[in-house]
């Protein structure tokens, strides 16, 4: 008797960014533009405890915590309708999208783990090095942390300088 082994998991770490929904519709649009997928989607949004959010704000920092978390929990389940429409739009068979509380870095990996995945996507803010060793990455931690293959997706027409956008525009309107 065979035993069934399911797909294997592709772990994608959103936030309230432009950039994590890119790095989400890239793998969408790369993956599983086809009905049946070699992988397992699962889609991670990490919230931040309200006290991280508030941090050592004085003796009034308790009176405002409950309005913190109120306001943390609905930019969540902003961020989770906004995937689960992106997704819609794709023949994703077997997707399961998780909220979890606490800082992101550990939260993807201990993703990566629970659902033993074989790829983990990010997307990349793209700060430079001073503001990743001052702000910390959450990409950069992942790539060296993570128990799989993780892929950091920069999407370039955001960075790119306005003369730049708009020639990358009029090249992408004449192919049409």
């Amino acid at each position: 008797m065979a035993v069934e082994v399911g797909k294997p998991a592709m772990v994608v770490g959103i936030d309230d960014s432009e950039h994590s929904f890119y790095a989400l519709q890239w793998t969408l649009r790369r993956f599983f533009s086809v009905a049946d997928s070699a992988f397992k989607l699962v889609v991670v949004h990490s919230k931040r405890s309200p006290a991280c959010v508030v941090g050592l704000a004085g003796p009034g920092a308790a009176d405002v915590l409950p309005f913190v978390e109120f306001d943390l929990k609905k930019i969540a389940l902003l961020v989770i309708e906004r995937a689960k429409d992106l997704c819609s739009a794709f023949p994703v068979g077997d997707i399961q999208y998780e909220l979890v509380e606490g800082d992101p870095r550990n939260a993807l990996c201990e993703a990566v783990d629970k659902h033993q995945a074989e790829i983990l996507v990010v997307g990349s803010h793209g700060y430079g090095l001073l503001k990743r060793v001052v702000l910390g990455s959450v990409s950069d931690h992942c790539a060296h942390h993570a128990q799989c293959t993780v892929m950091i997706d920069i999407n370039i027409y955001i960075y790119a300088p306005p003369k730049i956008r708009a020639r990358c525009a009029r090249s992408h309107m004449a192919k049409r």
